[in-house]
């Protein structure tokens, strides 16, 4: 799998029917696959496009590259009025006018503006061309490897393609990366120049679920699309769908991904990260023990039902010999259920061990030796 994805679980409880092309449900802290049908397909993503335009936006802000007070001139390109970009989504800014970086960065995220998208790209790569060629290489270095962006918008092109795993990885990142920026996606409206326009994302609406982003697109090669993030009782999904019939068909779809990984799924962590598990034998050292455990938390996403099935073994390198540094690796946890691995991580060292004096690794040697 991509990008530290795992696979779904086999036998899925309950799994519902979704009407769309392609559509993928995994966990935002673990990247564990829930559901899936199609996600690898390349499919036009509409303005879906305009996560990855966003997370370059923020990606800017955090180097400090721009700043959100930054004032962005409005080129012909990127101007409502131009005719490539009528009957389409737009934030409405204005020719040879000065428009501050905040205000485009909500107008891509909330009203989906394609002008307010092109006058960024602009602003940050000097074309709306050599913009894409920054995309395309965060989506490489984020391992979005079947994706391919030409334009800032989601507007049709013939080679900008993406698939639904993608996008579930770019939108992982950007919660990840920027959860400060992350904030704007859960805006229900935006006014500019005296224009107030409505966030298209109806599930942020829903009292049902806590969705709080992401994004909406939809062309008539795309179809209609969304992807959603929820968070109930501290466990975050992230929904992508693409390829349904209508607006409303997206966000029903969208909502049966959500409410089944919130019903049958749940997080558990058995091991924290720094915590001892047990004392390892060491030879040649200065001590004769020393603790080890796990690097981070060993948080798995697995089936509210197998909750109590979950298994915990280890493995330790054989014969530790001093010098040890602390984090080294020495071992593997393995986590199972019912017999079958769900989950690897490698035990490391919580601490140094230094090599001992002339005579105490002599005496190791000999004892080793026999």
């Amino acid at each position: 799998m991509t990008a530290g994805f795992v696979t779904a679980a086999a036998n899925n409880p309950g799994a519902p029917e979704i009407d769309a092309r392609s559509y993928i449900l995994i966990d935002y802290q673990t990247g564990k696959v829930l559901l899936e049908s199609n996600a690898d397909q390349a499919l036009p993503p509409a303005s879906l496009t305009k996560i990855m335009t966003g997370y370059i936006v923020s990606d800017e802000l955090a180097k400090a590259n721009i700043t959100n007070n930054d004032k962005v001139l409005i080129s012909e390109n990127a101007w409502a009025q131009n005719p490539k970009l009528k009957g389409s989504s737009l934030m409405f800014v204005e020719v040879n006018k000065y428009v501050p970086v905040d205000d485009l960065h909500k107008g891509i995220v909330i009203q989906s503006g394609n002008d307010a998208s092109i006058a960024m790209a602009e602003h940050i790569a000097g074309s709306e061309s050599a913009f894409a060629d920054l995309m395309n290489q965060h989506a490489e270095r984020l391992g979005m490897h079947s994706s391919n962006f030409e334009n800032s918008t989601g507007l049709p092109a013939e080679d900008h393609m993406t698939t639904a795993r993608d996008l579930a990885i770019l939108s992982r990142a950007l919660i990840r990366d920027y959860p400060d920026d992350y904030g704007i996606y859960a805006n229900r409206e935006f006014t500019y120049n005296d224009i107030t326009q409505q966030n298209r994302n109806t599930l942020l609406k829903d009292q049902s679920l806590n969705v709080d982003g992401l994004k909406t697109g939809h062309t008539e090669a795309a179809g209609y699309c969304l992807v959603s993030s929820a968070i109930k009782d501290e466990m975050r999904l992230i929904a992508v769908v693409m390829g349904t019939e209508s607006k409303a068909k997206r966000a029903d779809e969208s909502r049966k991904l959500l409410n089944h990984g919130f019903r049958f799924y749940t997080n558990v962590t058995p091991f924290k990260g720094g915590k001892s598990l047990k004392s390892a034998k060491v030879w040649k050292g200065e001590v004769n023990e020393f603790p080890v455990g796990l690097a981070q938390d060993a948080t798995i996403t697995l089936l509210k039902a197998n909750k109590d099935k979950l298994k915990a073994n280890y493995t330790l390198n054989s014969e530790l010999i001093a010098p040890i540094k602390k984090g080294q690796v020495v071992g593997q946890v393995f986590f199972k259920i019912d017999g079958k691995e769900v989950k690897k991580m490698p035990m490391v060292a919580l601490a140094d061990v230094p090599e001992a004096g002339f005579f105490g690794r002599m005496w190791d040697s000999v004892k080793l030796w026999f």
